[in-house]
């Protein structure tokens, strides 16, 4: 088993919650109940943790503290990175903004009569 089978079932995952997400809130949002996630807030957090994960798992990895076994990755790397342990990143960018507009604070009902 690689690291891009076990990626993808997250990825996929992620995927799903982001377009649950996204039709609930399109549908709750005409009520005024909930807001829809920020898409370029989104892209920009995952920019910005991109960015940290390249420097941090170069760093780990480079010093020897973690390891991948190279008959499970493809061999694409960025630095010492392997390109599949940026699959968390992608999907922890997908996952938080959803999970939280489904969390948003929904007025009373006593508040909006």
């Amino acid at each position: 088993m690689t690291y891009w089978f076990i990626n993808v079932w997250f990825l996929l995952a992620a995927v799903l919650i982001a377009v649950v997400a996204l039709l609930l809130t399109r549908q709750s949002q005409a009520a005024g109940t909930r807001t829809r996630p920020d898409i370029r807030a989104a892209l920009g957090a995952l920019a910005v943790v991109l960015v940290l994960t390249a420097i941090f798992d170069n760093a780990i990895i480079g010093f020897g503290i973690v390891d991948y076994d190279p008959s499970k990755i493809s061999g694409v790397r960025l630095g010492f990175a392997p390109l599949e342990d940026f699959a968390y990143t992608v999907a922890a960018a997908l996952i938080v903004p959803s999970v939280w507009a489904f969390l948003a604070k929904r007025p009373n009902r006593s508040e909006s009569s």
